[in-house]
């Protein structure tokens, strides 16, 4: 049986190390995803620590869209373990991938943006379930920050918010990562 573990968090609070730690724990056998459009030298240097910061032995999958070929990749056939970080950065990746007006968008627009991210991680989860892979999830925890003034920055804390509840219900355990520290709030049965 495989198990889903959704490690969140806020920014810098330590869960991606934690996530590592806990994929290095399950296997040798990790495959990771990065989700992450090197865009700017900002992004650059993040994704460069990124990769510093895991094992030269896990393949990467670059991936942030189309879940449903998962399954043919050969580094996810060779993995045990799945470990995709983050989905904070996919979320946003996948509503500028859909090619919306943000600002004129109509609530039926915005639903199917939402259905269609929702989509994309039944996708993963559904892929690992079946072929039997451990999958982690990282993701940023953004209900406690600041109320954005703009219509796209609200739209992605609300779909990143219910996101992130939704894909709780799915995984047998979540962990809250903060200062470093984890605490356990779904433990798999």
């Amino acid at each position: 049986m495989s198990i889903v573990h959704l490690v969140v968090g806020g920014a810098r609070s330590g869960k991606s190390e934690y996530a590592e730690g806990c994929a290095k724990a399950l296997s040798k056998k990790v495959t990771y995803i990065a989700t992450a459009i090197d865009t700017d030298g900002s992004m650059s240097d993040r994704i460069k620590k990124h990769i510093e910061s895991r094992p030269s032995t896990w393949p990467t999958i670059e991936q942030f869209i189309h879940f449903k070929s998962i399954e043919q990749h050969k580094d996810f056939i060779g993995a045990d373990v799945i470990l995709l970080d983050c989905m904070t950065v996919m979320m946003t990746n996948l509503m500028f991938a859909y090619h919306q007006d943000y600002e004129a968008i109509s609530p039926e627009q915005l639903d199917e943006v939402e259905s269609n991210i929702i989509g994309e991680f039944d996708s993963l989860v559904d892929s690992c379930r079946k072929h039997g892979k451990e999958l982690i999830l990282v993701t940023n925890e953004v209900g406690l920050g600041l109320v954005a003034p703009y219509k796209l920055g609200n739209y992605f804390r609300d779909i990143s918010g219910r996101v992130n509840r939704y894909v709780a219900t799915l995984a047998d355990e979540v962990t809250f990562v903060a200062v470093g520290l984890p605490l356990k709030l779904k433990v798999a049965e």
